[in-house]
């Protein structure tokens, strides 16, 4: 037979994972977006290894966009 703390700590780690995977999704299908600007973000091994794309050119660009 179960005691009271047993069936409470049951009782909240269900409800805990059930508001976890209830609460970690997006809404709606996963799409890759093909749009112009997709074209400039970076691939998954450019963010894997950051240095293998960004060279001292990328840096200015960033400095201009930055307001002052």
């Amino acid at each position: 037979m179960l005691k009271a703390p047993q069936i409470l700590v049951r009782t909240l780690v269900l409800a805990a994972s059930a508001a976890a995977l209830l609460g970690c999704g997006q809404r709606g299908p996963l799409y890759l977006p093909t749009g112009p600007a997709a074209g400039q973000r970076a691939t998954l091994p450019e963010t894997l290894t950051p240095s293998s794309g960004a060279g001292p050119a990328q840096a200015p660009a960033a400095a201009a966009s930055t307001p002052r």
